[in-house]
């Protein structure tokens, strides 16, 4: 039976994403490394997400990794703050994951990630991308979403702003623009990890909009 690790369990995609990794039988242990306590569950260890829990460690040990990490640079409050969130520590996870035998990593990026986009939040997620697909991890699973629709727990004042302009105007919008419910994409990281292809794969939002 597999085990799968997921880092950002708590946020708007994570904490969809957990429900189906523990309600699926493809994996017997799911590994949750976390800052807030979550339900227990008989297939659930939680680590405490810290430096050194993404360094590695037993827990480690495992055969999938669900990246849902992610922050906004106002929420961050500086850049620095933002780029150890969105490139540091997603890049950490891929390391200790393939240091202890992961074969795929799923990433959540973002909708115009690029390593040369003059928008440091877009240049940031093209950055990890690239960090991330060096690292030598058999499969990585690339997801890039437009705005996340969906019940967060935190507000997010740009973002409310974009959905409420979303819900009067979404028709104008063209496909691969459109905004994507986040259980949409909880799903498809499940679905192409139970793939087991092998290679880089990028998943851009208007693919992700059938799930």
């Amino acid at each position: 039976m597999r085990t799968a690790l997921i880092a950002g369990g708590t946020g708007l995609v994570g904490s969809q994403l957990l429900q189906l990794l523990l309600a699926s039988d493809r994996y017997g242990k799911v590994v949750a490394l976390t800052r807030s306590a979550l339900p227990v569950h008989p297939k659930l260890e939680q680590v405490p997400v810290t430096q050194e829990t993404l360094s590695g460690g037993q827990h480690m040990k495992v055969d999938d990794v669900f990246c849902c990490l992610g922050t906004t640079i106002a929420k961050a409050k500086t850049k620095e703050n933002f780029y150890q969130v969105d490139f540091y520590y997603p890049l950490l996870l891929a390391r200790s994951g393939y240091a202890h035998g992961a074969r795929q990593y799923m990433l959540i990026s973002a909708l115009g990630a690029s390593k040369d986009s003059t928008v440091y939040y877009n240049r940031v997620k093209g950055e990890v991308e690239e960090a991330i697909g060096a690292v030598g991890i058999e499969t990585l699973h690339i997801f890039r979403p437009s705005l996340l629709l969906g019940p967060r727990q935190e507000q997010r004042t740009g973002e409310d702003a974009a959905k409420f302009i979303y819900k009067i105007f979404g028709f104008l919008i063209p496909r691969k623009y459109k905004a994507i419910d986040s259980a949409k994409v909880a799903r498809a990281m499940l679905q192409y990890a139970s793939q087991e292809q092998k290679g880089t794969f990028i998943h851009e939002s208007k693919d992700l909009q059938q799930f």
